[in-house]
């Protein structure tokens, strides 16, 4: 068995009037991220992470964010497509680490449904996904509460 790891980043806008998505479920707040998709950093960080592990490029590849089909697409679509890409190449997930940045709104009561949501469209169990969750300290543009940003990291086992 050969083990290999991957790293993914994603980072999004913040404006009023947009739906605020993350880790495929709908967050409450007064801004949503603003995407070709549905702006779910989360998973596009873990999409990346994935594809990475598997020496496979980056999301933007797969899912260009100019293809007019893609537009305002659930993420959980891609991360569901980007898992069968993985299995069909002979790798399996073995764990995900995950840390979202952002102010606010205080995200650590999402953080379960988050970890099931994202275990059932991948079909690992929650125990394999880390969710943590951070602030910057009202430093830069995530203190700023002008963008949300994550941060994967993925093992994942081939045969």
């Amino acid at each position: 068995m050969k083990i290999r790891v991957g790293f993914g980043y994603d980072v999004h806008r913040l404006e009023p009037g947009y739906q605020f998505l993350l880790g495929g479920i709908k967050v409450e707040h007064s801004k949503g991220s603003v995407g070709h998709s549905d702006g779910d950093v989360l998973i596009h960080a873990i999409c990346d992470a994935l594809l990475g592990a598997a020496g496979l490029r980056d999301i933007g590849v797969y899912f260009p964010d100019n293809d007019p089909a893609l537009k305002g697409i659930d993420s959980k679509i891609l991360l569901r497509k980007t898992v069968e890409i993985l299995t069909e190449k002979g790798f399996s997930i073995g764990n995900i680490d995950s840390t979202i940045c952002l102010e606010k709104p205080k995200i650590k009561a999402n953080i379960p449904l988050m970890q099931q949501t994202l275990a059932d469209v991948m079909g690992i169990d929650t125990s394999d996904i880390s969710i943590k969750a951070t602030t910057t300290e009202t430093l830069g543009f995530t203190g700023r509460e002008e963008g949300v940003s994550a941060y994967a990291v993925v093992l994942v086992e081939k045969s």
